[in-house]
């Protein structure tokens, strides 16, 4: 078995691209659940964010696998395969550890460094865990990227070089405006991104915040946090009119803020800043006068490693040592059951010559049959130890050699003893989690 990973993202895409295939909560379920019943696939977890949308599977077949998934991002997107495949990008065992870990630590992101990537990575994880689609390999994949990430933001200063979006954003905003010190600021949604924006502003001193949101009692419980005040969705225009800085975060199916919206202002100078995927704002807001619009195909054109320097460098060596480890690890643990099943044949022989003594030497007293008994296993422990200890670090050599492979074929193991090893958790019927029959 092998990961394979098959995504689209703002390295690899524009964001219109990125907007057709984003996907709400609802969505989300069905993809993973959809992409966990694809026939090589034993194991699905699905990374979505705003400049982003990866499927990551354990799956025990290459080219057809990449082919399946593929056509689950490109149904999303309703464009032609010819031109959604040049976007896609593909990453498979070693390399799909290595970008996990990279993601996780914030390498990958739009803003180099952020660490909301980090939620959005356990929000994976733990919704494959509640659908059943997340197993063994899986979540050991994750649990350690998770890991990576946070000793990359325990070990380095990578938070404070590398800014959020909405930092990234609002920098930009308050080229236009000003300082947000003082000033009348909207933000649109209340969920993860919406509570970022929320704080920040707060922070930089916003005189009035006003959280607008299509379920009222999410935006006043947000509002609360940061002495604002809550307004429902048919309000917006109205709270739009008299706002210096608007910040939307909803990624609803369709514009909320429209340009006759804006241009009721009288000329009065306001930035809007659209971070949602699909977009909230009408792009055509940018042609008016006294509108500065920040949106994420802007931003990204802003946003470069430069950013963060030194930290990013650290960051990486992080990484790379990570990667090192979990594959050493991974290729450790291959060779485990044949440890196990070669040390259970050996048991099973110092049990059976243990039993043709009793039937010798019947009158044999316990004290010295036991003396005899630690005095085998002594022998059998030391002539299996350099076999076993050799055995494990092969396995971190490259190759096409299969030292667990040779060293079943030395000590004729039984095959289905090996395998039994490796399948502790799946049920008498054989069945995965995440498969057609499993649930």
């Amino acid at each position: 078995m092998s990961v394979l990973v098959v995504g689209i993202s703002h390295n690899s895409a524009p964001v219109p691209m990125l907007e057709a295939v984003s996907v709400d909560a609802g969505g989300l379920q069905k993809l993973v659940t959809d992409v966990a019943h694809c026939e090589h696939v034993t194991e699905a977890a699905v990374i979505a964010t705003c400049n982003r949308l990866e499927i990551y599977t354990e799956v025990d077949r290459f080219h057809g696998s990449v082919e399946e998934l593929s056509r689950k991002i490109i149904e999303r997107a309703g464009e032609s395969v010819e031109t959604m495949l040049p976007h896609l990008y593909v990453h498979y065992d070693d390399g799909a550890v290595s970008h996990l870990f990279q993601v996780a630590a914030g390498l990958d992101s739009m803003a180099v460094g952020e660490a909301q990537i980090l939620g959005q990575t356990r929000a994976a994880l733990q919704l494959g865990q509640e659908l059943g689609t997340v197993g063994p390999a899986l979540n050991s994949l994750f649990q350690q990227a998770l890991r990576v990430g946070k000793r990359s933001h325990a070990e380095t200063d990578i938070d404070r070089a590398a800014p959020s979006l909405v930092t990234a954003a609002l920098a930009r905003a308050q080229r236009a405006i000003g300082p947000v010190a003082g000033k009348r600021v909207v933000i649109v949604g209340a969920g993860a991104m919406a509570g970022l924006a929320t704080a920040t502003v707060s922070r930089a001193g916003a005189e009035d915040i006003v959280v607008v949101n299509r379920t009222e009692d999410r935006a006043q419980r947000l509002a609360r946090e940061y002495a604002g005040r809550a307004a429902g969705l048919p309000s917006l225009a109205t709270e739009v009119a008299d706002a210096d800085l608007v910040i939307t975060c909803a990624g609803a199916r369709g514009v909320l803020v429209s340009t006759p919206m804006v241009a009721d202002r009288a000329d009065r100078p306001v930035a809007l800043v659209d971070l949602a995927l699909p977009h909230d704002i009408d792009p055509q807001v940018a042609d008016l006068p006294g509108v500065t619009l920040v949106d994420l195909a802007s931003l990204a054109e802003e946003l470069h490693e430069s950013q963060a320097g030194q930290e990013l460098a650290a960051v990486r060596d992080i990484v790379a040592q990570e990667v090192a480890a979990f594959l050493s690890a991974r290729k450790q643990a291959s060779v485990t059951p044949t440890v196990v099943a070669l040390r259970s044949m050996a048991t099973s022989v110092v049990d059976a010559e243990m039993a043709r003594l009793d039937g010798r030497l019947p009158g044999l007293d316990e004290s010295t049959r036991a003396e005899v008994l630690r005095t085998v296993r002594r022998v059998a422990d030391k002539l299996l130890h350099e076999p076993t200890v050799r055995v494990k670090e092969l396995a971190n050599e490259t190759g096409a050699v299969s030292y667990a492979a040779a060293l079943a074929e030395l000590f004729a193991l039984d095959a289905d003893a090996v395998s039994a090893v490796t399948r502790p958790d799946v049920p008498e019927d054989g069945s995965r989690p995440g498969r057609k029959g499993s649930r």
